[in-house]
């Protein structure tokens, strides 16, 4: 039995700001570690591997939600379920030490909104990133797997109730584009889809399909990448997700992909050691100069014919010149019934 063990009297609830917790990667005095970060060797704004920063976002939104749990169950693990947004704000690079700022903004029966702001120190600092993360409270008592239920925080100033209504409208705000994603096109995008569909009937039609526009690679399970136990870490497979998907942005981008938003990841199975991965990246919408990216991960056991989702993420790109301007794509136009699909959830979700 996992006994209640906090730190403060059972009848004062914790505030926000008593779950805050801070990480910094000190770029600036450990050239090692910038160089394991350095996206090219070059001379470039931006300079920096996104997908090891997604690494190191869902361990410093797991410090934060473990440490608000073992207040109340000392043995208890937390796994992430979603990557609810992040937003790129300004471009990062490895020349200037970056401060992660965590804290729990919202609770619900056992799962929690780890809010995370990433800010750039030096002579141009600047707030880079505002990041959500919701993570869920495990207990692996006698190799049974079961959610926690959590007590609430207290909200003492509008700040906080103000971050709290905001985590309670992303949520909301999911739940109805899940309901949205099942519903059939509404009238102006049916005859939106229709048109594509024309367009790609006419004679000497030379546009981009979407077909022609999709990767895939796959792995293995390892130890080193054991979280959890006998659970791999989830940072590990959004970063691989997200390389890959970066590399199909450029299958697009005349100039250079970099980041603008996560939409969304959802965690829906985890991946234990030994199971078979296949990474499948998909540019499944284009806007002006944005290019939205579907990155899939699927399992296999070793061990006998379980199959499964293991994550599914969105990403945006933005194609950008030397000075970070946004430049104009091309447009791609969906064949299948499937690429209909992830076009009109990605077109729902566009950013420009």
């Amino acid at each position: 039995m996992i006994k209640l063990a906090r730190t403060a009297p059972c009848n004062e609830p914790l505030t926000p700001h008593d779950t805050r917790y801070l990480f910094v990667l000190p770029f600036s005095t450990d050239p090692d570690l910038a160089r394991r970060f350095l996206a090219r060797d070059c001379e470039m704004v931006g300079n920096i591997r996104f997908g090891k920063l997604l690494e190191t976002l869902d361990k410093v939104a797991e410090n934060t939600a473990l440490a608000y749990v073992h207040r109340f169950y000392p043995d208890a693990r937390v796994v992430t379920a979603a990557v609810d947004s992040i937003v790129l704000r300004n471009p990062a690079d490895t020349k200037h030490d970056l401060v992660f700022s965590a804290q729990i903004n919202h609770v619900g029966k056992s799962s929690m909104e780890v809010g995370i702001r990433v800010e750039c120190l030096g002579p141009d600092s600047s707030h880079l990133a505002s990041c959500y993360f919701t993570m869920v409270a495990r207990s692996t008592d006698f190799d049974e797997v079961k959610s926690l239920p959590l007590p609430p925080l207290k909200y003492e100033n509008e700040l906080d109730m103000k971050r709290y209504r905001k985590a309670e409208q992303r949520r909301q705000a999911y739940r109805e584009g899940l309901a949205k994603s099942e519903e059939m096109p509404s009238l102006e995008e049916y005859l939106f889809l229709k048109k594509l569909h024309q367009e790609q009937e006419a004679e000497g039609f030379c546009g981009l399909r979407a077909g022609s526009l999709v990767l895939e690679s796959t792995g293995r399970a390892y130890p080193e990448q054991e979280n959890v136990p006998k659970t791999i870490f989830g940072g590990h497979l959004i970063r691989k997700a997200y390389e890959l998907a970066a590399l199909a942005a450029e299958l697009v981008a005349p100039n250079r992909a970099v980041p603008r938003l996560v939409n969304r990841i959802n965690f829906n199975q985890p991946v234990l050691l030994g199971d078979q991965l296949k990474f499948t990246a998909r540019v499944v919408y284009t806007g002006k100069t944005t290019i939205s990216v579907q990155s899939d991960i699927e399992r296999f056991s070793r061990t006998d014919d379980d199959k499964a989702l293991s994550n599914s993420c969105l990403f945006t790109f933005l194609n950008v010149d030397a000075d970070m301007k946004p430049q104009p794509v091309s447009f791609i136009y969906p064949v299948t019934y499937a690429e209909d699909a992830r076009f009109l959830n990605a077109y729902r979700q566009r950013v420009d």
